[in-house]
Parts: structure tokens; C-alpha cells; sequence
């Protein structure tokens, strides 16, 4: 797994903080699901209702959204394809292995983009930005770092409630 980028450790550009960051992020995420009993991973601990499994889908739609409908302006089939009925959503077919992979990709996308990118370059105009100008790369990937840490605190929770591994 990848270690926290403590704020001591050295780094070339902001970029890169914000790539460790992103990357620790993820593979937190993904090392907390992995750990989970397979009955866990569709199954809600929380009065929201969502599962571990949904949660994974929903990281990857908030990169896709915000880094290739957003950012780029890019037009994307599904941006909200997390979502039916106003709520996450993971189709039965789809397994920890499928989520995980598409997590994954996303996530390389979303670097590959970073390093071709200055942080202060504006985003692409589209429908992301609900009418507002776009925002600068460094802001994107600020939301999305707090997005990540966020929801890998609710992971944290759910894991411990499931009897999965606590902790950082």
C-alpha cells in the first residue's frame, strides 16, 4: 500500500503532493473494500444505505466528473452513473474486482492528466461547471483530495462496524 505522504517528506511541485495525496487516497480506499468479507461489500451498516461497493463506484464517477467532464470538457456518456433513484448504485453483476479495476484507471487518467497540466491552467467550459466559470486544475484536485479523505473516513467506520481492519 502506498504510505501517507507525510508533509515533511520532500517533493518536487505541488503536483506531486497533490498526486500523493490521490494515490494514497485511492489505495486506502481500495485496501479497506479488499479487507472487507464478500457479504460486506453489498451490505449498509449506516442509516444512508450505501455499501462499500457503492462507495467505490461513486470515488470513480467524482474523478470522471471532475476530471474529464470538468477539466477537460469532455463529453462523458454518464457522469452520474453512481447514481439511480437519487442514490449510489452498484449493479449485481459488478464485483469488487470490476470496481476496483475502473478505480484504478480512473485514477491513472486522472494523473496522466495532472502531469500534462500547470495547476493554475482553467478547466474546459461545460456543462461540470453549472454555468460558473471553470476552475483551475489546483482547485479541482484540492475537492477531490478532500472528497477522497472524507469518504475514506465513512470507510474507516464501516469497515470497523464490519469487523474489517481499523486504522489508518
Amino acid at each position: 500500500m502506498t504510505s501517507f505522504p507525510e508533509p515533511t517528506d520532500p517533493a518536487g511541485s505541488r503536483t506531486e503532493v497533490f498526486l500523493r495525496y490521490l494515490d494514497y487516497f485511492r489505495e486506502s480506499t481500495v485496501a479497506k473494500v479488499s479487507a472487507l468479507a464478500e457479504p460486506e461489500l453489498r451490505r449498509s451498516r449506516l442509516p444512508s444505505g450505501w455499501t462499500p461497493l457503492e462507495l467505490l463506484t461513486h470515488l470513480r464517477h467524482v474523478e470522471l466528473r471532475w476530471i474529464e467532464w470538468g477539466f477537460q470538457g469532455r463529453d462523458v456518456a454518464e457522469p452520474w452513473g453512481d447514481r439511480r433513484d437519487d442514490r449510489w448504485y452498484v449493479a449485481p453483476d459488478e464485483t469488487r474486482a470490476d470496481l476496483v479495476a475502473a478505480l484504478r484507471a480512473q485514477g491513472a487518467h486522472t494523473t496522466a492528466v495532472v502531469t500534462a497540466h500547470d495547476l493554475a491552467e482553467i478547466g474546459a467550459p461545460g456543462p461540470r461547471w453549472n454555468g460558473a466559470d471553470p476552475a483551475s486544475l489546483e482547485r479541482v484536485l484540492f475537492h477531490l483530495v478532500q472528497e477522497y479523505a472524507r469518504h475514506l473516513g465513512h470507510l474507516d467506520v464501516v469497515a470497523e462496524l464490519a469487523g474489517g481492519p481499523t486504522g489508518e
